[in-house]
This record gives C-alpha cells, sequence and structure tokens, in this order.
C-alpha cells in the first residue's frame, strides 16, 4: 500500500481537546522533544502550504526553538533508505519497500534540520522506543517525559505514546504539532492517547509551562 495524498484539513484548537484521565504536569527539568519522522518522503504527501502540515511544522519550529534555549534534549527519529526487506520485517507487507535513500525522500525537511546539540535515532518501527537507545539517552539526562511531535498521529506518533506509557515515561501529546492522514485519524489519535497513556497539549499550553517551569 503506498502512502496516500492527504487533503487539506484544520488542526485541532486548545478548545477541541479531550480531558485526559492522567494528571501529570509537564516540567522543563524532567522533559525531551520528540520530533518524530519530518522526513521529505513523509512530508511530501501532505497538501503544500496548508493546513495541517504548514502550521504543525511551524508549531514544532517554536517547540524545538524553545527547548534548546532551555537546554531540554530534542530527539528526532528518521528511517533510513533503501531498507533491506528483512530489516524492514512487516511494514513491507502493509507499506511496500518504503523511501530511497535519495535526500528527496531521506532528508529531514530543511525547516527542522537538526542542531548539533541534537540527538537523530534511526527508526525502525512505528515506535521510536523500539531498537533505539531512547529510553537509555532520556534516562541519561534524568527525563521522564516526552513531548511528542510530528507525523503520522495514527500511527507512530500514537505507538510511541503508548510506548513511553509502558516504560513509565509520561507522554504529552502536542495536539497542533502533530498532522496525520485526515482529521478524523488525528482526532482518535488524540483521544486514545487521553484515555490511555498521555496528556494531549497545544504548543502554546507547552510552551507556557516550559516557561513557567524552566530555569
Amino acid at each position: 500500500m503506498a502512502l496516500p495524498k492527504i487533503a487539506p484539513y484544520p488542526l485541532p484548537t486548545a478548545e477541541e481537546l479531550p480531558v485526559p484521565k492522567g494528571t501529570w504536569m509537564l516540567e522543563a527539568s524532567r522533559a525531551a522533544l520528540l520530533i518524530h519522522d519530518m522526513q521529505n518522503y513523509f512530508v511530501n504527501i501532505f497538501t503544500p502550504d496548508a493546513a495541517p502540515i504548514t502550521p504543525a511544522t511551524a508549531n514544532i519550529v517554536k517547540l524545538a526553538a524553545c527547548a534548546r534555549a532551555r537546554g531540554i534534549p530534542v530527539f528526532y527519529t528518521a528511517q533510513n533508505g533503501d531498507q533491506d526487506r528483512r530489516d524492514r520485517g512487516l511494514q513491507a507487507d502493509l507499506w511496500g519497500p518504503g523511501m530511497t535513500s535519495a535526500p528527496e525522500h531521506q532528508a529531514i525537511i530543511p525547516e527542522l534540520l537538526p542542531e548539533s546539540i541534537d540527538f537523530v535515532l534511526v527508526k525502525h518501527r512505528y515506535s521510536a522506543f523500539q531498537r533505539s537507545n531512547l529510553e537509555t539517552m532520556m534516562r541519561a539526562r534524568g527525563r521522564d517525559q516526552l513531548i511528542v511531535t510530528g507525523i503520522y498521529a495514527h500511527i507512530g506518533c500514537m505507538m510511541t505514546a503508548a510506548e513511553a506509557f509502558q516504560r513509565d515515561i509520561e507522554a504529552f501529546f502536542a495536539a497542533d504539532a502533530l498532522a496525520d492522514f485526515s482529521r478524523d485519524q488525528h482526532d482518535m489519535a488524540i483521544a486514545w492517547v487521553a484515555g490511555r497513556c498521555g496528556i494531549p497539549m497545544t504548543t502554546d499550553s507547552i510552551l507556557e509551562r516550559l516557561a513557567a517551569t524552566g530555569a
């Protein structure tokens, strides 16, 4: 199955977010930021210069700048192109061979290029924790909260939030710094996380919390 072309849709607002089951509070000293799969291959299926991808990207840029300014670790996930079928595993059955190693596929989009202080993890499966040292690197830095941004909300982002919960890492789902195949799937991911494993927040509310609890 090839990736679908994604029609524009508006991002959710603060008033539209569900009330989460959890009561965790984001703290700058405990947080890490995840920028999930913002590579050309995945981004290019969105309608350019339109919501959700354009405002979601702008919100990720704001969160990354705030995180770096406050000493919050910034982690990226990025898949390798031209994956061996044995390494790609069952993903090949659902999504085909995936991206090539050409820059027009594999590169992270220009607006979100990692900086020298950031960490880029090779992505192997839906969850950013699978076959990576994300948890180890977070624990080594005293981080047990993860702000999840990127694409796609109902696939890798949701699965990462669920696995964070199972590793006793509090997940904060940046609802308007995510994008998805459709608004229905975007909303489903937010509702699922809110009821089971994380805290949906807007970019503005995350920035306010980081400012209030940072040094």
